[in-house]
């Protein structure tokens, strides 16, 4: 069992990280996220907002919902990549629609794109509770051959 991607399509190796077959990146142990679903071209992340990542108002600051974003859409980009490629995100279009203070968030991302030098993606954060979209975003990244 290889713990690299470059033995895996991009979409199984996120499939290995679902199932703890590989470690998943350590900045979803320190933002409290991870990923939950994948598929070709589709990538999912849940996490817990609360005061860990609050800015100075007291709500969920902004840069931590660019980071779940860019999870997820970078995520949906590699599930559709062979093995031995890789992506690095070039752009990053965010908005945010609303603010919140705590509860649980998802991130659903698709691949719109997926060529020989860049992809695109979109992706939205909702409440998983209530529903409520809070941000959404675009993506292009450049896709680094095998």
């Amino acid at each position: 069992m290889t713990t690299t991607p470059a033995a895996r399509t991009g979409e199984e190796f996120l499939k290995a990280i679902i199932a703890g077959e590989v470690p998943p990146p350590p900045i979803t142990a320190t933002l409290r996220f991870g990923l939950v679903e994948v598929g070709p071209g589709r990538a999912v992340f849940e996490g817990d907002a609360g005061e860990f990542v609050h800015n100075p108002m007291g709500t969920v600051h902004g840069g931590y919902l660019a980071t779940l974003l860019d999870s997820a859409l970078g995520s949906a980009v590699l599930s559709r990549l062979p093995a031995g490629s890789g992506y690095t995100t070039v752009q990053l279009n965010i908005h945010l629609v609303r603010g919140l203070t705590a509860g649980r968030l998802r991130a659903e991302a698709h691949a719109v794109h997926v060529g020989r030098t860049t992809a695109t993606a979109e992706a939205r954060v909702i409440g998983a509770t209530d529903g409520k979209l809070y941000a959404h975003a675009t993506t292009t990244c450049a896709i680094l051959p095998a």
